[in-house]
């Protein structure tokens, strides 16, 4: 398994001080934001630095009912060309539910969500990942993920789920060690018995991200600094494995360079100390050593732990009603989180409630990211205008048709009250909502004007 060694999440905001920081052996870019034909200046000069970039992937939602969508796996293995990446990763999570599989409508989650650890769940993503695996270029990683919530009835623990997996597929892992702390918080996990379950020869890299605990709840919010419970569980994973890569993810309220470059010194004095750990266990005792000198059995050495996973047998497909099984589920959990409708049986009706804010805030922070122009026209009604909005509007497609969605919902019912931001919201959406962009030449736009004026009278 290739080497990576330090890195950190490329994001444009800190494009420019990740291409100055020391030690950066390699970068990982959200594989959704990069166009293969238009790469960033940025991921090219590092590129021809010889810094390794891996495409991450987070739509293809390998966990979910369906099997992976062609275009999305064409579009992943594009970027994998792209940036001649030696490998890719997504997440073990379903993003989508509904359709055919269940005859309702397609609803998009706008996040990860936690894939049930059932026997069902394993099947269809095995088959899933096998048929990811057959479509890409290039190894596949995939990421254990943070769950605010659990699914009642689950038959595995996180990491005889991730054993199994990796057994039947021979799918590398991404293993997240923040995010084993949120469960840690969340679900009452134990980090070291996940560790201590998962097949740590099968690892390709490893996570490492801060977050913010409220009300008694981890959330994984790739904002804040990296805290010590976080280096602990890294420090743990060190001991037991040398992993071929670490990196630190930073998605939003980006710090000062100095700040990022504490942190990644501070993941690599995780990694040392875990690493004297593990030496220091394998240093026998003297005593140790006298009853090995009078001639008693030696223990087997333990096998090398960085030594490449076998090579995985032939899985059988997984059946029809196995999907539509999990289908069913996934589509009355994500209906309850983003449609209010019933709470499924099982689940915890307060988390459930944590996890469905927290969708429509993420939801409200991207969309403000793909369309940074519609906080600059409402101002701080953005925010409480588009979660009302979301509330009884779920996200059926993409984040720019969200926007669109929300901008021609708020013109509808009559908003915004500020009749100048109310003009300038319907600019915006005309402009972008047609087939093509409207004309700027004078005579359109004087046309446009006096047909205002007429319609008003």
């Amino acid at each position: 398994m290739e080497r990576l060694g330090t890195g950190i999440g490329w994001r444009p905001e800190i494009a420019d001080a990740v291409e100055r920081m020391p030690g950066i052996d390699w970068v990982e870019a959200v594989a959704e934001n990069v166009c293969p034909g238009h790469l960033p200046d940025s991921l090219l000069r590092l590129r021809e630095r010889g810094v390794t970039v891996i495409p991450h992937g987070v739509s293809l939602g390998l966990g979910g009912a369906d099997r992976p969508d062609e275009g999305r796996l064409t579009a992943l293995a594009e970027r994998v060309e792209a940036l001649g990446a030696p490998l890719v990763t997504e997440h073990i999570a379903f993003v989508r539910a509904g359709g055919p599989l269940t005859a309702s409508p397609l609803l998009e989650a706008g996040h990860l969500l936690p894939v049930p650890r059932t026997r069902d769940a394993l099947d269809v993503l095995c088959e899933n990942i096998r048929i990811a695996q057959d479509a890409l270029p290039v190894p596949l990683a995939v990421e254990n993920i943070a769950a605010l919530l659990a699914w009642p009835g689950e038959e595995m623990t996180e990491g005889q789920f991730l054993y199994e997996l990796a057994d039947r597929t021979g799918v590398r892992l991404l293993i997240d060690v923040a995010n084993l702390h949120t469960n840690h918080v969340n679900r009452g996990e134990d980090p070291a018995k996940a560790l201590a379950e998962l097949p740590v020869e099968a690892i390709a890299y490893v996570h490492v991200a801060g977050g913010i605990e409220r009300d008694g709840v981890w959330h994984d919010t790739h904002a804040h600094p990296v805290p010590a419970p976080v280096l602990a569980i890294l420090t743990d994973l060190a001991s037991r494995v040398s992993p071929p890569g670490v990196l630190l993810e930073r998605d939003d309220n980006f710090p000062e360079p100095a700040l990022l470059e504490r942190e990644l010194e501070a993941i690599q004095g995780a990694l040392t100390k875990g690493w004297a750990r593990s030496a220091a266990s394998r240093v026998p005792s003297r005593e140790a050593k006298a009853i090995r000198a009078a001639g008693s059995p030696k223990t087997a050495p333990a096998p090398e732990a960085t030594a490449a996973p076998r090579t995985p047998p032939a899985a059988p497909q997984s059946s029809a009603p196995a999907r539509q099984r999990l289908a069913l589920a996934q589509t009355a959990l994500l209906s309850a989180l983003v449609a209010g409708t019933p709470v499924p049986d099982g689940f915890d009706r307060i988390r459930l409630g944590v996890q469905a804010r927290a969708l429509g805030v993420k939801r409200a922070d991207v969309v403000a990211k793909v369309a940074p122009e519609l906080p600059l026209i409402l101002g701080e009604s953005y925010r409480p205008a588009f979660l009302a909005y979301a509330h009884s509007h779920p996200m059926t497609s993409g984040y720019r048709r969200d926007a669109l969605d929300f901008a021609g919902q708020l013109l509808l019912s009559g908003g915004p009250e500020d009749a100048g931001a109310r003009r300038e919201l319907r600019e915006w959406w005309l402009e972008r909502s047609g087939p093509a962009p409207r004309s700027t030449r004078p005579a359109v736009r004087l046309a446009r004007a006096t047909r205002r004026v007429l319609l008003r009278r």
